[in-house]
């Protein structure tokens, strides 16, 4: 099983090389740059999160994770509406995209019950 801190990476850099494929416009580049941001934040905050220097600051990052790949999903459903091609590609980051955010939430619940011990 592949670690989250590599996963986060290719995610972001899979979202990466989806943007790379769209075409260049000022409609599309406003979608494509809010996707590679949030896609390439997930990875830093998740990072981030393993150098955390309490709990609450961990459990911070971790909450900025979630935002970042649900904010990842926002835009892969946008371009899934726009673009014409590339759908499987899309779902398959969002789905990507999904299970970080399950992962995540699940962390952050483990470690808010496990800090109330």
């Amino acid at each position: 099983m592949q670690n989250l801190k590599d996963r986060t990476k290719l995610f972001a850099i899979n979202c990466w090389k989806l943007c790379s494929k769209i075409p260049y416009s000022r409609e599309y580049n406003a979608y494509v740059n809010q996707l590679i941001r949030s896609s390439s934040s997930v990875g830093a905050n998740y990072r981030a999160a393993q150098r955390a220097k309490s709990t609450a600051d961990f459990l911070n990052k971790l909450k900025i994770v979630e935002e970042e790949a649900d904010e990842s999903m926002y835009f892969l459903e946008l371009l899934l509406e726009v673009l014409k091609e590339n759908h499987e590609e899309i779902r398959a980051l969002h789905k990507e995209a999904n299970e970080i955010v399950s992962i995540i939430v699940t962390s952050i619940n483990n470690t808010r019950k496990n800090n109330l011990k």
